[in-house]
């Protein structure tokens, strides 16, 4: 397998496909169910400083299944990267649900 989560933490192979299904709990612990407006994105950057965003990816809130494609990934250098994952309620209000999360793209044979 070419994927290894571990935490938030995600290592993949460059140009590999990602499938990782999410859940959302509130702080108690229940389980939340996006309603219909909420918005849920993950973004990737080479450091939090860097204004460049490398993967800016939409996750489909009746899956929560967040896709990295081949093609998010296959320019990108052999590193470490770092993503977050954030809701934006219906409402307006937005929280960062992981948050300084590293996603390393490892190496593969040509």
């Amino acid at each position: 397998m070419s994927v290894k989560i571990t935490g938030t933490t995600i290592r993949m192979t460059r140009g590999d496909t990602l499938k990782v299904n999410l859940t959302l709990q509130h702080k108690n612990g229940e389980p939340y169910t996006p309603t219909n407006g909420d918005k849920i994105r993950f973004a990737a950057k080479k450091n939090y400083s860097d204004t460049d965003v490398l993967i800016l990816k939409d996750i489909p809130t009746d899956t929560l299944l967040l896709k990295l494609d081949p093609d998010d990934t296959k320019s990108l250098k052999f590193r470490d990267y770092v993503y977050d994952i954030q809701i934006t309620y219906a409402n307006g209000d937005v929280d960062t649900f992981i948050a300084e999360a590293t996603l390393t793209i490892a190496s593969e044979v040509d």
